[in-house]
């Protein structure tokens, strides 16, 4: 085991962890905004429960997303030193801007909604909202136009071994960012949809099994009430309104992620060939895509996969748009990269003890195979629940059985596994370049860097060992803290949100009786 090895370990976990809160809180920053759009338009009450009861889960992992991004930023100096100095010139606006953005305007009215309720006319509140959201957005693009400038180097020269920007503006609409940008949205409401249907699905059972809600001989609902002002016929709206918003965002950013992704699959089969050929097991160039391949993924022996079942023609559309043109195979790219690029690590001091040797290509195809498969699978999964849903949902309540209710819940995991699964099959699949060459042949002739280039030549094995114990430990303690906040306030409903409408001061934590006891009372 070396520094290279443990560094890239430190990074993937607190980047992959880091981006379970980013969708979540991208998605329902936008449909909280929506839904805060309708009270203000409509005036009605369970518009403004709505917003009070997910606007609060959305700042719980708002906050979390905001301490576990701060990480990041510190990892370029800690570890990665070379490559910072590599794209440092590159980088330096995009990040800027995001900082702007993520750091003033985002948190600027983020504070102004939290502490503005009542307090502010309603437009200005609702405004201030809008602009923290979509200054969210923008600061998501700004990251992504870093990320694919390393996907697809555009706008730089090669000055003294080092990339220089010479056009900010290519930079900014790289094509890779523009599309990678728009399937990362569409992934993000998503995730907010399955969020929205998993959690409203249960306190929709909840109410059945509680007796407040039952249903007629056709099976439609017969709303109830109990004591308090809380679980009332507004409840039911807020939970039958949301469950339906939440199956309908998770069904029109299921075709957004398709549209989106067959345009990036495009690309990348342009610009990084050997990735797209190790997510389909490709040994040979051919037109066929592989549903299922067998043999040993991980050897990265291409000669040992067998593709058992393939649909013909599949590959070459969604590399050509055509079904004829064959797609180069691994076995193919291979010598291509080998010339162009070198067969072993040039012998600069920047490599270390790793000057001269054997590079790679071919990426870890275990990773990349199975990434590739599970970002499709899970996102079709939370696609056809939300159908099923929508079918359900169309009397006014859902089934009492509890089976049903776990498997909605644990159905909010779907959209983030295809996320997360989706951005470590592209980081994975860059590999053994931290910034990929452009293979165009009217692209930039030497601007890329070996992974084994970029690491911190001053940092030692210890003490990367220490910050990837320490960083994980922290990450874990963080995990438990937001998990264990989402559940408090899920459970506690409305209320939770809105301790006004519980009807009764008492010390259940789930109810959330008394403000004194509410780690959020300052939250509206």
């Amino acid at each position: 085991m070396e520094a290279l090895e443990i560094a890239r370990w430190q990074f993937g976990i607190t980047t992959v962890y880091h981006f379970l809160m980013v969708p979540l809180t991208i998605g329902l920053g936008l449909v909280v905004a929506v839904m805060q759009t309708l009270w203000y338009r409509t005036g009605e009450e369970h518009y403004l429960r709505m917003t009070k009861f997910w606007g609060k889960l959305f700042l719980i992992n708002f906050i979390m997303g905001v301490a576990t991004g701060l990480v990041q930023e510190f990892q370029f100096g800690l570890a990665w030193s070379e490559y910072s100095r590599f794209v440092g010139d590159v980088f330096g606006a995009p990040l800027a801007m995001e900082a702007l953005l993520a750091f003033f305007v985002e948190s600027t009215f983020l504070g102004l909604w939290i502490f503005g309720w009542q307090r502010l006319p309603k437009v200005l509140h609702l405004g201030a909202l809008w602009a923290a959201v979509l200054a969210s957005v923008f600061s998501a693009y700004f990251i992504i136009v870093a990320n694919s400038w390393m996907q697809h180097p555009v706008g730089v020269e090669l000055v003294d071994g080092r990339a220089r920007m010479v056009d900010a503006w290519a930079v900014f609409t790289n094509n890779t960012a523009l599309v990678a940008f728009t399937h990362t949205v569409f992934g993000a409401l998503a995730v907010a949809g399955g969020f929205l249907l998993g959690i409203a699905w249960y306190h929709l059972w909840k109410r059945r099994h509680d007796g407040l809600d039952t249903v007629d001989g056709d099976g439609k609902v017969l709303v109830g009430t109990d004591d308090s002002r809380s679980r009332g016929v507004t409840d039911h709206q807020v939970w039958l309104r949301s469950a339906r918003i939440g199956a309908v965002v998770a069904l029109i950013s299921f075709a957004g992620t398709a549209v989106s992704g067959d345009f990036q699959a495009k690309l990348m089969f342009e610009q990084q060939p050997m990735k797209m050929a190790a997510a389909e097991a490709a040994c040979h160039d051919g037109t066929g895509f592989s549903v299922l391949s067998v043999g040993n993924l991980g050897s990265q022996d291409c000669d040992d996969i067998v593709a058992v079942f393939e649909v013909p023609g599949l590959l070459s559309f969604l590399a050509n748009g055509d079904f004829t043109t064959e797609v180069k195979g691994v076995n193919t790219l291979l010598p291509e990269y080998k010339e162009q690029y070198g067969q072993t690590l040039p012998d600069d001091p920047m490599y270390g003890e790793r000057a001269g040797m054997t590079i790679d290509y071919l990426p870890v195809m275990e990773v990349t195979y199975w990434g590739f498969r599970i970002m499709i699978g899970f996102g079709a999964v939370a696609a056809f629940a939300a159908l099923v849903a929508m079918w359900i949902l169309r009397k006014g309540t859902v089934p009492e059985s509890r089976w049903l209710m776990r498997l909605a819940v644990f159905g909010i995991l779907a959209p983030f596994g295809a996320n997360s699964a989706g951005w470590i099959f592209t980081e994975m699949g860059r590999q053994p370049f931290v910034v990929a060459p452009n293979p165009d042949p009217s692209g930039i002739d030497g601007v890329f860097m070996f992974t084994a280039a970029a690491v911190s030549p001053g940092v030692s094995l210890s003490e990367l060992v220490f910050s990837l114990v320490a960083l994980t430990s922290i990450y874990a303690v963080l995990l438990v803290v937001e998990v264990r906040l989402l559940f408090t306030y899920v459970r506690g409903g409305v209320a939770s949100a809105m301790p006004e409408l519980a009807g009764k001061h008492d010390d259940d934590a789930s109810s959330r009786g008394k403000d004194d006891d509410d780690v959020l009372a300052f939250a509206y």
